[in-house]
């Protein structure tokens, strides 16, 4: 008989939508990870596997009817898919404690030791890839997702393609760029000439002041001598030794 179709569930894989390092790479590129889906399809016995192909490839792809049938990550520049990620169904329950995503790509091993278990080797080209996540037991197939949308890598940058020089500029640009530059310095010895006679003057006039203080002489003592006070008219001396101050009114001199 016929082997029976896997179920089909109502999820469809993506790439998660939230801001994430790394999300897509060169090599790499991150899937939300399922939950619940597979509940009440699972047995505690049973496997998830990812499948991955080429975005051309995925019409093509049967699903392997056992474990042993699995198509290797090595195949995959030959037979444009290969499934990995074998994980036990109760890690994509409702209640499992797990990280909220899966790298594909991630196993840099796979490629160089030529490992023919099913593992997650770093991706040979941007794709574009589809995945879809695969419920298997011991009978084969029980229940598949729906393939996603076409995940593009980033592409590797070759070094001989950079241009070590600078773009050239436009002659007007050249020319643009150089008046701006000349007002600008022009506008900044104005401002720092004004500044510098502004704070000179300040410094002038405090010296001024500095010096008229110092040099100012107070005498506050200073008392000129007496003269000696002329005879007022009128007055004559008799006898000799007094002085009078009035015409009658003899008085001794001083």
């Amino acid at each position: 008989p016929l082997p029976t179709p896997p179920a089909r569930l109502p999820y469809v894989p993506h790439v998660p939508p939230m801001a994430l390092l790394g999300k897509v790479t060169a090599t790499t590129f991150a899937l939300e990870r399922p939950r619940c889906v597979f509940d009440g399809h699972a047995d505690a016995s049973d496997a998830v596997w990812l499948a991955v192909a080429f975005a051309n490839a995925s019409a093509t792809f049967r699903n392997p009817l056992s474990r042993a049938e699995v198509p290797p990550y090595q195949q995959l520049p030959t037979a444009h898919s290969y499934m990995t990620l074998e994980t036990a169904a109760a890690a994509y329950s409702c209640s499992a404690p797990s990280p909220p995503v899966l790298r594909v790509g991630s196993d840099t091993a796979c490629r160089d030791q030529g490992r023919q278990d099913p593992c997650n080797g770093p991706l040979p080209s941007p794709g574009p890839y589809r995945v879809k996540f695969l419920l298997m037991g011991c009978s084969g197939p029980k229940a598949e997702t729906w393939w996603s949308e076409p995940i593009l890598l980033r592409r590797a940058v070759s070094p001989s393609t950079i241009d070590p020089a600078p773009t050239r500029r436009g002659s007007a640009v050249v020319v643009i760029a150089s008046i701006l530059a000349s007002l600008g310095a022009v506008l900044a010895t104005t401002v720092l000439g004004a500044l510098g006679a502004k704070v000179w003057g300040s410094l002038c006039r405090q010296d001024l002041g500095t010096d008229a203080f110092i040099r100012r002489s107070y005498r506050t003592h200073h008392i000129p001598p007496a003269l000696p006070q002329p005879l007022r008219p009128g007055c004559r001396c008799s006898p000799p030794g007094l002085c009078c101050s009035a015409p009658q009114a003899p008085a001794p001199c001083q």
